[in-house]
């Protein structure tokens, strides 16, 4: 059994690829974006990217959707993938959720 899998590997690669094209993208509306994450199908042909960012979800979401193409090229660039899995863009509420969780355990805490 191996304790690294082929998805932990590309998933890394994705999130290291994208984060840094996006670096180079000069979109003035985009903003502020941090990558958190990548989650790529076992087939390795769909990759859903987790992001942050300064503007709403759907308007995040939908600028960088204007930007995949561009994305998926840098990958096809930077990597030996015979096939570069295609790129879908969601938000990712973990830190909301922990901060909610942090702010509830203070209140508990003072009472």
């Amino acid at each position: 059994m191996r304790g690294y899998d082929r998805t932990d590997r590309l998933n890394e690669l994705l999130t290291r690829i994208i984060a840094e094209e996006l670096e180079l993208i000069e979109d003035e509306i985009l903003g502020f974006v941090t990558i958190t994450g990548v989650q790529t199908d076992k087939s390795l042909t769909q990759a859903k990217v987790f992001v942050t960012g300064e503007l709403d979800d759907e308007e995040l979401c939908n600028r960088l959707e204007t930007h995949r193409s561009r994305l998926q090229r840098a990958i096809n660039d930077q990597s030996r993938l015979r096939r570069v899995p295609s790129l879908s863009f969601f938000v990712d509420y973990t830190a909301e959720s922990a901060e909610r969780i942090e702010n509830l355990l203070r209140e508990l805490n003072q009472e």
